[in-house]
């Protein structure tokens, strides 16, 4: 039998029908296994082994009876803690937060659920998400299991790292300016950020139109599997698509064959590139090409929009310090104090100004692909760097943590669906992710190249965290 480690959320599935395995043993191994590794990671908040051994059991029970509740029933999966799942705390990287347990799941929990997933735990971020590292002043440093002495990435770090090390089949995370593609990147895994309103949210991001809830897995197709289950509508986000979701498997192994796809090293814009990711996301980009495609090198045509993601994001930072009580609010990270400090400066007419102008990207990306059926890039301008540090701390891309993620948050503004996966390692031995931009509410054309690369290019998987 192959190791239970490497089999996909397909695979698992054959061998319960088949009873080669069951719930309780896949879920034991993963128990087992983030036991063995959290020590030197650190990507759980929490682990409830208890309620995953006894969902398992559950799982097996109706498996036996050839009774399985959904297409993910008896699978191992995480969540995010900045999503809600009933009975436990949602405590958001942050000290300030009480570690009073929830009485509601958020929609996407409850769809996971609903479809027999089983959840190990709540996975690591920084403080309330507003950065894309994986370190925080209540759980410390969520560690990079390519090595340890990097950082992960954010704000779903945790997931990541687990999806890295196979520690269940896929990881619900979060993407406000690239919080699941980043993360995918550095730790060499694929991670989808939906369209927006594919995904409903309950209760709302206090980051508003540019947060989106995703999928981070191994392996393509299981990331399909969890989009599938919590891409169903939910009448608690008035924001959410009301439409039932299209059958993302059904169109995995459909390909890129015949499509136009862009090839754009620097979106028109990022003022540095680090020489290794270039040179390895230019050398995946011809993979789509022997699969097919015709890839030309072209920009969008929009210039860099941090400073409208900024007009919005740091309102949210502000958003969140206010709802803390005053005597609380020295406990949260200083730097991120200071993100608020400017939020709260900017004033109404300009925070509408800036929702207002992400309507001049969306307008451009959407001339962009009625030529274009795909948009590569880069996913993030740098592997990844010694954790701890804000910044890359060479000095390249100054003090401002959004100059090395300029690739991913224009797609946040634009609601598009945007993926990350991997496409090569550096010469220190780090992945390197390629991000693969589709149209509005095209998700399963990504995710159909994205199987597609991966099937060309297969990615190992990590059995152990190197360096510990």
């Amino acid at each position: 039998m192959t190791d239970i480690r490497h089999l996909d959320g397909t695979a698992l599935i054959a061998a319960y029908r088949a009873r080669r395995l069951s719930p309780r043993e896949v879920v034991a191994d993963a128990l087992a296994r983030i036991a063995r590794h959290e020590p030197a990671v650190n990507g759980f908040i929490l682990v409830d082994g208890e309620a995953a051994l006894a969902a398992a059991a559950a799982s097996e029970a109706r498996w036996a009876a050839g009774t399985p509740c959904g297409p993910l029933d008896g699978l191992p999966m995480t969540i995010k803690d900045n999503i809600a799942w009933a009975g436990h705390p949602m405590r958001r990287g942050s000290r300030t937060t009480p570690a009073t347990p929830l009485a509601e799941n958020a929609p996407a929990v409850d769809r996971l659920l609903a479809a027999g997933a089983i959840p190990l735990g709540k996975t690591t971020m920084p403080e309330f998400g507003w950065k894309g590292l994986g370190d925080s002043t209540l759980t410390g440093i969520t560690r990079n299991p390519w090595d340890l002495s990097v950082t992960t990435g954010g704000s779903s770090a945790g997931a990541a790292a687990a999806a890295a090390l196979n520690l269940g089949i896929a990881h619900l995370g979060t993407d406000g300016a690239g919080s699941i593609r980043i993360p995918a990147a550095f730790c060499g895994v694929f991670g989808l950020k939906p369209s927006y309103g594919r995904v409903p949210a309950y209760p709302p991001s206090p980051f508003g139109p540019v947060a989106h809830l995703g999928p981070l897995a191994h392996r393509v197709a299981d990331a399909a599997l969890m989009l599938q289950a919590i891409a169903q509508p939910d009448a608690r986000d008035m924001l959410a698509n009301l439409a039932a979701p299209p059958d993302y498997g059904a169109a995995l192994e459909d390909g890129v064959k015949g499509f136009r796809v862009a090839w754009s090293p620097r979106l028109g814009f990022a003022a540095t590139v680090d020489p290794e990711v270039a040179a390895l996301t230019e050398r995946a980009v011809a993979a789509f090409a022997d699969l097919g495609a015709t890839v030309e090198e072209a920009d969008p045509g929009f210039a860099d929009p941090v400073e409208t993601l900024n007009g919005i994001w740091l309102v949210g930072a502000w958003s969140v310090l206010r709802s803390l009580p005053e005597a609380s609010r020295e406990a949260v990270e200083p730097a991120l104090r200071a993100a608020a400090e400017r939020g709260r400066r900017i004033d109404a007419p300009d925070f509408l100004a800036a929702l207002n102008a992400r309507a001049a990207v969306f307008s451009v990306m959407a001339r962009f692909h009625a030529r274009y059926d795909l948009l590569l890039t880069p996913a993030v301008a740098t592997p990844a760097f010694t954790a701890g540090h804000l910044t890359p701390p060479d000095g390249r891309f100054g003090d401002d943590w959004l100059a090395w993620t300029p690739f991913s948050y224009p797609f946040n503004l634009t609601g598009q669906p945007a993926a990350t996966v991997p496409c090569g390692l550096t010469r220190a031995g780090l992945p390197v992710g390629l991000q693969i931009v589709g149209p509005m509410g095209e998700d399963a054309r990504v995710l159909a190249a994205a199987r597609a690369f991966e099937a060309a290019r297969p990615w190992p998987a990590l059995d152990a965290p190197r360096g510990a």
